[in-house]
């Protein structure tokens, strides 16, 4: 299952990764915002990644209008590598060099087409492993200090 969460100023962008997703037949499960209301992207995106650090949710997508400030509120959940993204060379490895649990996107900085590109290049990108996986385990380590 895919978390998904974002503010207002994404909401658009949101509902169509959702879309999309659920036409790939891929389960979703939506921790708002669900109107234009103006909201704290912090609220939304932290519930997404608690969802996925708990293992409730695989993975997460998250995305306000810069994509920065709900990158940085996911990050701060203990367990969670989420990437900001703007391309599909950075989705790609992310995936294979970070095994990143969760993705960010700016609804300002890249158009919907774009955007599900990206999505489906990171979710459809494998780990490598290996000298990476040490990588990873030192990054995230720096949580228990």
């Amino acid at each position: 299952m895919i978390a998904l969460a974002c503010d207002h100023g994404a909401l658009d962008l949101k509902n169509a990764i959702k879309k999309h997703l659920e036409d790939l037949g891929l389960e979703t499960k939506d921790f708002g915002t669900y109107t234009k209301d103006s909201c704290d992207y912090s609220d939304f995106g932290a519930y997404a990644a608690k969802a996925v650090a708990s293992g409730e949710c695989d993975r997460g997508i998250v995305c306000c209008t810069t994509g920065i400030g709900i990158s940085i509120t996911a990050n701060k959940v203990k367990g969670i590598r989420c990437a900001l993204l703007s391309d599909v060379m950075s989705a790609r490895l992310t995936r294979q060099h970070n095994d990143t649990n969760m993705m960010a996107l700016g609804a300002g900085v890249v158009g919907e087409k774009l955007a599900l590109e990206i999505v489906d290049t990171w979710l459809n990108t494998a780990f490598e492993g290996g000298r990476h996986q040490r990588r990873i385990d030192k990054m995230m380590a720096l949580e228990n200090e």
